[in-house]
């Protein structure tokens, strides 16, 4: 049998972390509240697939969960800064 090297591929819940990350900064408190929580769940989600050999992206991951932890304390920001 005949072995064929692959490389390995980002995850694609590491990707959607990272872009819903960036755009819970560009949108209002609610919105950006709702994408942050999408941030950090896809986030969670592609740590667990990054253990296997064949996917790429727990960095990635990771950097979806701290933007989406950032991205809930700014859309807090800005609900209190709408309400005052």
């Amino acid at each position: 049998m005949a072995t064929r090297n692959q490389k390995a591929a980002f995850s694609i819940p590491s990707i959607i972390a990272v872009v819903a990350a960036i755009f819970s900064f560009s949108t209002g408190a609610f919105w950006g509240f709702i994408l942050a929580c999408v941030a950090i769940g896809f986030g969670i989600l592609g740590l667990v697939l990054s253990i296997s050999p064949k996917v790429r992206g727990g960095t990635t991951s990771f950097i979806g969960i701290a933007a989406g932890t950032i991205g809930i304390i700014a859309a807090v920001v800005k609900a209190i800064m709408w309400l005052f």
